[in-house]
């Protein structure tokens, strides 16, 4: 484990405070991201024996390893909250088949959910953590439906920049600039020191309008997706391409990478311009929102196997409706049945 990961564990555990008790997100002394969790759970739940347990057993069994995993006490019993571990906003779900049920609840598109996966031989073998907003995405049934839509006009020119960075954004980035290439990782959480302004972001990428990208193989959408956001984070200065499948696309710089080939702009369960705190690891001391986070949107033509870049529009998700009109749809209330692809638990 990264020791980041390991200080917050021995802070939990001499704070005395339990699972119930709130932590503001990205508090870097108590607050576990999304990826610090993954990575704390999945070093300690593997190789767990659920063998023989009813399932109630066998729940509770792993909410006692998570607790001793993040460093806090057992409660003698789990109160029946919404989730079961407020304090770090997660619930936790043991899969040995990849059909994942959520019961008498709508998806927290903030909410942290803690994928347990359990093998033939009844041990655990992985654990992910995803947001409601990334398991909506997950679903290919028609089961979900996306909450929040919006709509792509063409502007008159090709590349369009959309005002500047919020407020919060524009504190955190250091005056001293930012190095022309980035030897981290694009997954890596974003810092001071090396976030670039929106400003810059649009003149690294806009080179890219009038590329192609390919469209390869039978799940079309998400290969010509991988295949932009390789080309992004190139243009960005990236020596090394990561895509784990999280919100933003490029957390480094907090930047969502969007590709259209038709005008309806699928946005999930929150809205760009959002002032929900994002799961990420706070920027000088202040908490990112979903609102600061940048949007890149490209539309493209497909023309045989490649689709043609023709358009892209930068913004913040605070400006977003400003330059988008957007559209509400309906919010579900029923059993949740979703689908992991085969490879969910092997990325």
């Amino acid at each position: 484990m990264i020791r980041s990961v390991e200080t917050i564990v021995r802070n939990i555990r001499s704070s005395g405070r339990t699972i119930y008790d709130p932590i503001q997100v990205g508090d870097p002394l108590y607050w576990f991201s999304a990826s610090d969790l993954e990575i704390v759970l999945d070093d300690a739940l593997r190789g767990l024996n659920l063998f023989g347990y009813p399932l109630r057993t066998r729940s509770k069994v792993v909410k006692q390893a998570v607790c001793e995993a993040l460093g806090y006490p057992t409660p003698p019993a789990f109160r029946k909250t919404q989730p079961r571990f407020p304090g770090q906003n997660f619930d936790t779900y043991v899969q040995k088949a990849n059909n994942l049920q959520i019961w008498n609840e709508e998806l927290g598109p903030t909410r942290r959910y803690v994928l347990i996966r359990v093998g033939p031989n009844f041990r655990v073998n992985r654990v992910k953590v995803v947001s409601g907003d990334v398991l909506a995405l997950l679903d290919q049934t028609g089961t979900l439906t996306q909450k929040y839509q919006a709509h792509f006009e063409m502007g008159t020119t090709p590349t369009e920049q959309i005002g500047d960075d919020t407020d919060l954004i524009q504190r955190a980035i250091r005056s001293s600039g930012v190095p022309a290439a980035f030897d981290t990782s694009p997954a890596a959480h974003a810092t001071a020191e090396t976030l670039l302004p929106i400003t810059d972001i649009f003149q690294r990428i806009r080179s890219l309008v009038g590329n192609s990208i390919p469209v390869v193989g039978a799940d079309q959408e998400r290969n010509r997706g991988a295949a932009l956001h390789r080309s992004v984070c190139s243009a960005l200065g990236y020596q090394s391409y990561a895509d784990p499948g999280d919100f933003p696309d490029v957390r480094h710089q907090l930047l969502e990478v969007k590709l259209q080939t038709s005008p309806t702009i699928d946005l999930g369960l929150v809205t760009p311009d959002s002032a929900a705190l994002l799961d990420v690891r706070q920027l000088q001391g202040e908490q990112v929102r979903h609102c600061d986070v940048r949007y890149a949107i490209f539309y493209g033509n497909q023309v045989g196997q490649h689709i043609d870049l023709t358009h892209l529009v930068v913004t913040s998700g605070e400006r977003f409706f400003t330059r988008f009109r957007g559209f509400g749809g309906r919010v579900l209330n029923k059993k949740l049945q979703i689908p992991l692809p085969p490879s969910f638990f092997s990325t």
